[in-house]
């Protein structure tokens, strides 16, 4: 890993982008410490982070929906969700 100031950051930006882009990972010091670590974004760093989407179905057949499903819930529970 190679450490960079924050000034010479500064001043050569694109300079120090071109390397991460070549695959080095740089570490930014600032008064002589450690501050920020630049690396390279890999394929499946980006791929990681996206949301995927679950398949449709995932759970078919492991639970059926009750036919009083839409029914008002009984006053009982109500008053215990609203502490009564």
């Amino acid at each position: 890993m190679i450490q960079i100031s924050v000034d010479e950051m500064k001043r050569d930006l694109p300079v120090y982008l071109h390397r991460v882009e070549a695959g080095e990972t740089l570490v930014i010091v600032e008064a002589g410490k450690p501050v920020a670590e630049m690396k390279p974004i890999t394929r499946h760093s980006i791929d990681s982070t996206s949301k995927k989407l679950r398949p449709f179905g995932l759970c078919a057949g492991e639970f059926t929906v009750p036919a009083d499903f839409n029914e008002p819930l009984p006053a009982s529970i109500i008053a215990e969700f609203e502490g009564r």
